[in-house]
């Protein structure tokens, strides 16, 4: 992992339930709150074809905002930027990492293209041992990638070798020949995006169990255990084989949904680098200033009315 990578700023904010989208529109359950400790964000960052410049862009905004992040979800492009970004980059130097070379430089004909895919991703794997930490339990915050596995069935890996599991989460079908993770039963493994392109509802399952574990008998009978409230970073598909991305169609609660078009770059030339983050910076801004705003609101005292 590269030295002296910029760690991210925190600070407490409140839990609130509401689905905001980055259009303006937005719906708020304000009969939730009441029972939210304070508490930081979970991030989802979605598949996109070697969106990486749009999801630097959206972890700048947040933390512009001083939102403190607790955990992250990655698919496919969310994968290799959230595992950086989980390891202590700062989104600069997330960006810096991943468009320092040229994906094509990393990229070499498949000696088993029987297997799935025309392309190897071995030296990708290789530039993410250089990159990360060995695996998800040596990371400064909690993490996951969405898989699909060899019989097609979605996984959620948060455990384990990190830079195998981040290299199979981008492994597109038909393209990457799928990866093997050690320890991992039923692969090889590709990109989760062919079936889910953000892992929320798996990622939310995840924390509920969580929240349940901690809480044993404290959890009041038939109450449900709660997850962090969710910011998630949903990018345009670039295929219409890839998997579901209907945020609102799962029901979530306590959901931000901020959208960023297709990446528009290739393994040849990511194009503007500095540019497409910017923009992604600016889309995502006004959202998570709302965010922190709306927190920052719930928790100032409420005044004190005096009879005149």
């Amino acid at each position: 992992m590269a030295s002296g990578a910029a760690k991210r700023c925190s600070s407490g904010a409140r839990s609130m339930s509401f689905l905001c989208r980055a259009d303006g529109t937005d719906g708020f359950d304000f009969d939730y709150l009441s029972t939210l400790p304070d508490s930081a964000y979970d991030l989802v960052l979605s598949s996109g074809f070697l969106a990486f410049s749009s999801h630097s862009g959206f972890l700048k905004a947040v933390e512009a905002a001083g939102l403190q992040v607790s955990g992250v979800m990655g698919t496919s492009a969310g994968a290799l930027s959230g595992s950086l970004y989980c390891a202590g980059y700062s989104p600069d130097a997330v960006a810096r990492e991943l468009s320092r070379v040229a994906p094509i430089n990393l990229l070499r004909p498949s000696c088993r293209p029987w297997r799935g895919g025309a392309i190897s991703l071995h030296k990708v794997t290789e530039r993410l041992r250089d990159l990360l930490p060995p695996s998800f339990e040596d990371l400064d915050t909690e993490f996951a990638v969405g898989v699909v596995s060899k019989d097609g069935d979605y996984r959620l890996i948060d455990s384990g070798p990190l830079p195998e599991a981040v290299a199979a989460s981008a492994a597109i079908p038909y393209i990457f020949n799928p990866v093997h993770i050690p320890g991992q039963a039923g692969g090889p493994f590709k990109d989760g995006g062919l079936a889910d392109r953000t892992g929320l509802v798996a990622w939310r399952r995840r924390r509920e169990a969580q929240a349940r574990a901690r809480a044993g008998e404290a959890l009041a009978v038939g109450a449900a255990p709660v997850a962090p409230a969710a910011l998630v970073h949903l990018i345009a598909r670039s295929s219409r084989f890839s998997g579901a991305d209907d945020v609102e169609a799962t029901g979530q609660r306590r959901v931000t949904v901020v959208r960023s078009p297709r990446s528009g770059v290739n393994f040849f030339d990511l194009g503007n680098f500095e540019d497409q983050m910017a923009a992604a910076f600016q889309r995502a801004q006004p959202a998570m200033r709302q965010v922190r705003e709306r927190h920052s609101s719930r928790r100032q005292p409420s005044p004190i009315r005096r009879a005149s």
